[in-house]
């Protein structure tokens, strides 16, 4: 089996144990619990991890607290993250301490402040605030290309040469745009044309609808990638959820791309393998 194959076998397996872990919690009796805190778009994920750091358990709730990157709704989420802490809380039994969070490539002067003081608001000890794409590649273990995270606002690139990231860039196109699609090929409300999106039952039929979209990202891909030598690009974020959306962009790129098993749930672990027990003031 090639290098590549078993990074990409690493990045399945812990988010299928991540996904079996959501339904069935595991109590372990571990020392200490590490939390990733993703404060998406359109949905808020909890991940915790033991003292080994294996998924133990998670939580998930879609939400509209956060636009393009910033906490719009300041009080909605430290309650969102609150009542998912307290909750995984009850079913290991335990209380969750240390967390660790992300922001989008590039906002770091603009929002690292607030989502820091959303998690400590809900409870946890802060012990580390990096970078989404940074975050995704303590799972995706890429040494040279590209993650491209499609969120529910703006699309992340971040190139990586020698596993660290060299640059990074968020334009504003995301999920959003893609319900807005739907909303008009369809005639839904925007909530339900978003709904609708989600259900993959209905992602062969989107398909067609929506590759104009999928399209301006891989061009948005292609502007920003076009002076370093890519050898692979990596999807995350749950707009990638989307069935089939990783080939029109290998197409349009002509690069070859992975999109791993949940798209949704690589970010939140890999803040959660960032966290740590040292605190930040």
């Amino acid at each position: 089996m090639s290098e590549k194959s078993l990074t990409f076998e690493y990045c399945d397996n812990l988010v299928q144990e991540f996904e079996e872990v959501i339904e069935r919690p595991i109590l372990n009796g571990t020392s200490t619990y590490y939390t990733g805190v993703d404060l998406g778009t359109a949905c808020i994920v909890l991940a915790v991890l033991d003292e080994n750091y294996k998924p133990v358990a998670g939580a998930y709730r879609y939400a509209d607290v956060v636009r393009d990157g910033m906490v719009v709704d300041y009080i909605g989420a430290v309650k969102i993250v609150r009542e998912l802490k307290q909750e995984i809380e009850e079913k290991l039994n335990t209380e969750l301490l240390y967390a660790a969070a992300a922001i989008p490539p590039g906002t770091d002067a603009l929002d690292s402040g607030a989502i820091k003081n959303v998690v400590q608001a809900a409870g946890f000890e802060l012990t580390n605030l990096l970078d989404e794409p940074t975050a995704a590649n303590e799972v995706l273990k890429i040494e040279n290309g590209a993650v491209v995270d499609i969120g529910g606002g703006t699309t992340g690139i971040s190139i990586l040469k020698d596993g660290k990231v060299v640059y990074v860039v968020d334009e504003p196109t995301g999920g959003t745009h893609f319900s807005l699609v739907v909303s008009g090929a369809y005639g839904m409300e925007f909530k339900e044309a978003d709904k609708f999106k989600r259900d993959n039952r209905n992602h062969k039929e989107l398909l067609p609808v929506l590759k104009p979209v999928i399209e301006k990202v891989a061009s948005i891909i292609n502007q920003h990638i076009k002076n370093y030598n890519i050898e692979e690009i990596s999807l995350v974020g749950g707009t990638c959820c989307l069935t089939g959306i990783e080939a029109i962009i290998e197409k349009q790129t002509g690069i070859y791309t992975h999109k791993p098993r949940n798209p949704m749930f690589v970010t939140p672990l890999g803040i959660a393998l960032s966290c740590t027990q040292e605190i930040i003031e």
